[in-house]
């Protein structure tokens, strides 16, 4: 079972996060699921999502506590909130972020994971560029199906067009690849 914790804040699409990324494992056959946590329901406030799948029947239930990969889509959170907490020696970290490691003070603990487990990318300037919105959701999905190899490009896009049809959803597939592109290059 590959099990992810999404980190971001109200307003970011964390939860569409999950069931997108849950949408394009089922896509591959793979048994999904997708469910939120929330602490004050309110545009900003923290909010944690989970998504886990696997290539047979999911009996847990429960949130995440120990990851495979983190996506954090807020790096002010970093400050707040132990968003490192259970990750696994091998997992995989992916933060939205222009920054580099040594910038968000994070250096030292990133160093402990395989190089190509970890990443940034500006996922909020990408969602800018192609969806003319702040919202980094679908970019980030793509830069998890390239630092993770779990899933493809194409059911992530699949995933993101089924999610939100027509041009909006093209714009989202367009920032997605554009992450995947950069991921990949880590």
């Amino acid at each position: 079972m590959f099990q992810i914790r999404i980190h971001g804040r109200g307003g970011q699409g964390v939860v569409t996060a999950t069931e997108m990324l849950s949408i394009a494992a089922f896509m591959e056959g793979k048994h999904a699921q997708a469910f939120p946590s929330f602490g004050s329901e309110r545009m900003g406030a923290p909010v944690v999502a989970y998504c886990r799948f696997d290539d047979k029947e999911i009996r847990l239930r429960e949130p995440i506590q120990e990851p495979d990969a983190l996506i954090i889509q807020d790096t002010t959170l970093m400050h707040s909130v132990d968003v490192f907490q259970g990750l696994k020696p091998d997992g995989f970290i992916l933060i939205n972020s222009t920054q580099t490691f040594e910038e968000l003070g994070i250096h030292d603990f990133v160093a402990k994971f395989p190089a190509h487990h970890v990443c940034a990318v500006g996922a909020t300037e990408l969602a800018m560029t192609h969806v003319k919105r702040p919202v980094p959701n679908a970019a980030l999905l793509g830069g998890f199906a390239a630092i993770s190899g779990q899933l493809q490009m194409d059911s992530v896009a699949r995933a993101i067009l089924e999610k939100f049809p027509g041009p909006i959803g093209e714009a989202n597939v367009a920032a997605a690849g554009a992450a995947f592109d950069i991921a990949a290059r880590t």
